[in-house]
C-alpha cells in the first residue's frame, strides 16, 4: 500500500464512507479527536464542510489527507486485505508510519497538525505536471530556483519553485498541468519550514516498525535506526 500526499483528495470524499462504513467512521473519528487536541478548529466541519478552498489550504488539507487515509486504511484491513509492505509519498510518509506502528495517534496528529502549519507559512508556489521524463527536464533547471519534485515514471515528472520560473520551464513542453495546491511542496522553498519540522520530530516517540514499511528517505526498508 502507498500513501498519497497533498492534493489527492476532493470535498466530501470521506463522507459517504462514514455513512456506508462504522469501520472507516471510527477510525475517522479517531484522527478528528486526535487533530482537534492539537486545533482550535473542527477536522469534520472542514472535510464535511462543502468549501474546496477551505479544504485545500495546507494547514487543513493535511490533517484532512491523514485522517482519510488511516479510516480508508482501516476500512481494507477489515476486509481482510493486509499487506506486506507500506510506503508513502510526502504527507502519506507520516500515514504509513502510523500504520507501521512508528507514531502512535496522538503522536502522528501533532506531526501532521505541525507539518501542515510549518508549510502554510511558507511563501506561495507551484507544482506542475510534465508529460515528459526526467532527462528532459534536469538540463532547464538552471539557477536552482526550481526542483524536481518527483518522478512518477519514465514520462511523468512533477516540478516546483516560484510560479514565474515553474510556468517558464513547463512553458517550454507545451503540454503541462499545474498541481492543485498551494505551495512548492519538495522544493527549495521548503527548505525555512525544515529547523521546525526536525524540532517536532524530536519531540515525538519513534518507536519500531510493527510491519514492513519502506523509508522514502533510503528506498529501504525502515527498521528502528532508519525511522
Amino acid at each position: 500500500v502507498v500513501f498519497a500526499g497533498q492534493g489527492s483528495l476532493g470535498v466530501g470524499a470521506a463522507r459517504v464512507l462514514c455513512e456506508a462504513f462504522p469501520v472507516f467512521a471510527e477510525a475517522f473519528e479517531g484522527v478528528v479527536a486526535g487533530v482537534g487536541a492539537c486545533v482550535d478548529w473542527s477536522l469534520r466541519e472542514v472535510v464535511f464542510g462543502g468549501d474546496a478552498g477551505v479544504l485545500g489550504r495546507t494547514e487543513f488539507a493535511q490533517p484532512a489527507l491523514f485522517a482519510f487515509e488511516v479510516a480508508l486504511f482501516a476500512l481494507l484491513e477489515s476486509w481482510g486485505v493486509v499487506p506486506d509492505v507500506v510506503m508513502g509519498h510526502s504527507l502519506g510518509e507520516v500515514t504509513a508510519a502510523y500504520v507501521a506502528g512508528v507514531l502512535g495517534l496522538r503522536d502522528a496528529c501533532r506531526v501532521v497538525v505541525g507539518r501542515g502549519r510549518l508549510m502554510q507559512a511558507l511563501e506561495p508556489g507551484v507544482m506542475v505536471a510534465l508529460p515528459v521524463g526526467v532527462e528532459e527536464v534536469v538540463p532547464l533547471l538552471v539557477g536552482g530556483a526550481v526542483s524536481v519534485a518527483a518522478v512518477n515514471g519514465p514520462s511523468s515528472v512533477v516540478i516546483s519553485g516560484p510560479e514565474v520560473e515553474v510556468v517558464a520551464v513547463a512553458g517550454r513542453f507545451g503540454r503541462f498541468r499545474r498541481l492543485e495546491v498551494e505551495r512548492a511542496f519538495h522544493s527549495v522553498l521548503v527548505e525555512p519550514a525544515l529547523g521546525g519540522f526536525r524540532a517536532l520530530l524530536e519531540s515525538v516517540e519513534l518507536r519500531a516498525p510493527t510491519r514492513v514499511v519502506v523509508s522514502a528517505v533510503t528506498g529501504e526498508v525502515a527498521g528502528s535506526g532508519l525511522m
